[in-house]
């Protein structure tokens, strides 16, 4: 039963990366970046989606070093944004 969950949640997560990339692409507008902060979004919103209701399995509890890691390097993507937007005077 956890295979069969594990294999769908990964399911969907590839075919969100993959629409992802396919839409910024029709968009022209493909950059790591943007691919990246989707590519959370959308992994969060499964994560949440699929979260079981009684038991966590232990793979999905490793799955909040991912959050963290993804977090902090979207952190690191806005502060690189913000610096870029301001003024060269300011920091």
């Amino acid at each position: 039963m956890t295979t069969v969950r594990r294999a769908r949640f990964i399911n969907a997560q590839i075919a969100w990366m993959l629409g992802v990339v396919v839409i910024l692409t029709l968009l022209d507008a493909l950059s790591l970046e943007l691919v990246f902060v989707c590519s959370l979004i959308g992994f969060l919103v499964i994560v949440e989606l699929t979260a079981p209701f009684s038991v966590t399995p232990q793979w999905r509890s490793r799955l909040r070093w991912v959050i963290v890691l993804g977090l902090a390097v979207f952190g690191y993507i806005v502060v690189q944004r913000i610096l870029e937007i301001l003024p060269s005077g300011v920091f």
